[in-house]
């Protein structure tokens, strides 16, 4: 089982840099597909930082070896890289519709589809803590969608698509972290993200527009750089953030992530208003992306609270009987 280092500020520090990248991720974004395609996005980026992946893999000599997968393990690559494809495709495809924040926001789901499919894969426990932090996020979710439930619930306008596809993300992202969760029992992180982003783009690649490049604005272009590498530096820091401190903090302190969204398209409208639009939601709407917030990082947490209680709640029963 491994153990972190202990040298949790550091654990920290790492964390935050991955909820800031990941936050300003689909701002960027949001501005390179004004011209090209999700698809050939998704290639350009998927080729990048898996070209980087296997160029540093090479000097190091750890190349992955594919005959320990057998059968089994192939079946799970395949879905790996099927749910990583899909997800990357369909989220650009519901940021194509939909605000940056509100994008980011719903992909929150993700994580919490992976819980709830490792109850009933991998036998896993479903705390109390869990369970509210489940329902805080479901009320806050009621919230930030204060302004168009009716729209949702209703009728099928752009809008009600653009949740409906990201909400697609999310599902298939459950696809490849369950697959890549087994697969890392086989090979290293780094190794089973640089087979799976190099396929990936492989896959995509028939459907790629490469030449889509050269009518970005030199603006675009750094931007697209940018979300190439931030594929690979966000995913760098989460790793090296799990080396250093508990998990279930890791993915609380990720959870700010919609947060970082919101701040940073707050800012940018102000600074670049040509680029970039503000968001279009009311008070009660923010107060339910805090209230998501919350409620991701309570579930994160759920059972290290509830044995932290269990801890003090003995200590004290053994203190009354001593």
């Amino acid at each position: 089982m491994h153990i972190s280092s202990g040298r949790w500020m550091y654990g920290l520090l790492l964390a935050l840099l991955t909820s800031l990248l990941w936050g300003i991720l689909p701002i960027k974004l949001k501005e390179v597909l004004q011209v090209m395609d999700p698809v050939t996005v998704t290639w350009y980026r998927l080729t990048v930082a898996g070209s980087l992946l296997l160029a540093y893999l090479a000097a190091a000599r750890r190349l992955p070896r594919f005959r320990p997968l057998g059968r089994k393990g192939a079946w799970l690559l395949a879905l790996a890289i099927g749910g990583l494809t899909a997800n990357y495709v369909l989220y650009l495809v519901g940021l194509r519709l939909l605000s940056p924040g509100t994008t980011q926001l719903v992909i929150q789901v993700a994580p919490i589809l992976l819980l709830i499919s490792s109850l009933f894969i991998f036998r896993e426990r479903f705390s109390l803590g869990q369970a509210l932090g489940l329902m805080v996020m479901l009320l806050g979710f009621g919230l930030f969608f204060n302004q168009r439930l009716g729209e949702l619930l209703t009728s099928l306008t752009t809008y009600t698509t653009g949740v409906l596809t990201v909400l697609a993300a999310a599902f298939v992202w459950t696809f490849y972290g369950l697959a890549q969760k087994q697969l890392l029992t086989l090979w290293s992180s780094v190794q089973v993200m640089m087979v799976i982003y190099l396929s990936c783009a492989l896959l995509l690649t028939p459907w790629a527009q490469p030449l889509q490049v050269l009518e970005l604005s030199p603006l675009q272009g750094w931007l697209l750089l940018a979300c190439c590498l931030n594929t690979l530096v966000a995913y760098g820091a989460f790793a090296e953030a799990l080396a250093h401190w508990e998990a279930s903090r890791v993915s609380a302190t990720l959870a700010l992530t919609p947060l970082v969204t919101f701040v940073s398209v707050a800012l940018a409208s102000t600074w670049w208003p040509d680029h970039v639009l503000p968001e279009a939601v009311n008070w009660i709407a923010y107060a339910g992306a805090v209230v998501v917030v919350l409620g991701s990082a309570l579930t994160a947490l759920g059972p290290s609270l509830m044995a932290s209680l269990r801890a003090r709640k003995a200590r004290r029963l053994a203190a009354t009987q001593g």
